[in-house]
């Protein structure tokens, strides 16, 4: 979760002697997020389905979902704290998102729309049919640290056109 990342940016402050630093980042860390959330606050969240992989498909989880519902969103296919996890196409277009944001994992955005192309199966191509966003995997998403804040607004601006 995006608690635990703060608590490990505090932890390593206070191993390198850096506290009143690493205490000051969490500070305008948690600023920013707090943007984030006023700023999308508004009726009606959009359904978002976050693919962090497409073969097999997984949906993205540990602090993902959070950083989605800090966008405005609501995350449609994994739970805060969870692990991402694979599940099958037909049961992802099940869901219904309203925008599909694939950030996959090590992968940059034209790497991503490169594997997205290869995608033939018929319920994945249905899913993304939909509206269809890319973010940085390798950026912004697949490792702990202060660049998911980076995320948040990024996925801010992406579910909200």
């Amino acid at each position: 979760t995006l608690d635990e990342v703060f608590l490990d940016i505090r932890k390593i402050g206070e191993a390198l002697e850096l506290r009143d630093e690493a205490e000051e980042l969490d500070a305008g860390l948690r600023y920013r997020l707090r943007r984030v959330q006023t700023g999308a606050a508004r009726p009606g969240k959009p359904r978002v389905l976050v693919l962090e992989w497409l073969d097999p498909p997984y949906v993205a989880g540990h602090w993902v979902p959070e950083l989605v519902a800090l966008a405005g969103g609501e995350d449609v296919g994994g739970a805060t704290g969870e692990p991402s996890r694979p599940r099958p196409w037909d049961e992802l277009a099940v869901l219904a998102p309203d925008v599909v944001v694939v950030a996959l994992c090590g992968f940059d955005v034209p790497r991503a729309q490169v594997e997205l192309g290869a995608v033939t199966d018929g319920p994945a191509r249905a899913l993304l049919e939909r509206r269809v966003e890319f973010l940085d995997g390798n950026a912004y998403t697949s490792r702990p640290g202060p660049r998911l804040v980076d995320a948040a607004e990024t996925l801010a601006r992406l579910i909200h056109g």
